[in-house]
């Protein structure tokens, strides 16, 4: 998976196509990322305690990692790995600049 915590992305397909956030989190083993603001959905909760109520609130839900791409310098990018010294580097495929 080549989006990591921290990356500007973009979203590229759904029905939050075209908004662009942050990613707060990823998961690898099952290829998704949460991405802040995007895909909310509504959850019921239960009341805690006897005297409280119960109420919705808006969850995000995690995206699969095929719908985002990295948003790199006001345009969207692929990612490319290339070997820099004795580490792996993320590129932007395009401009072959470092992400």
């Amino acid at each position: 998976m080549k989006i990591k915590k921290g990356d500007n992305v973009i979203v590229i397909a759904g029905k939050d196509k075209g908004k662009t956030a942050k990613v707060l989190a990823a998961y690898p083993k099952e290829n998704k990322v949460l991405v802040e603001g995007v895909n909310m959905h509504k959850k019921h909760e239960k009341a805690r305690t006897s005297g409280s109520k119960g109420q919705v609130v808006e969850k995000m839900m995690p995206i699969h990692v095929s719908n985002v791409m990295i948003h790199n310098s006001g345009k969207r990018a692929r990612v490319g790995k290339k070997i820099i010294g004795a580490k792996y580097v993320r590129i932007n495929k395009k401009t072959g600049e470092e992400i």
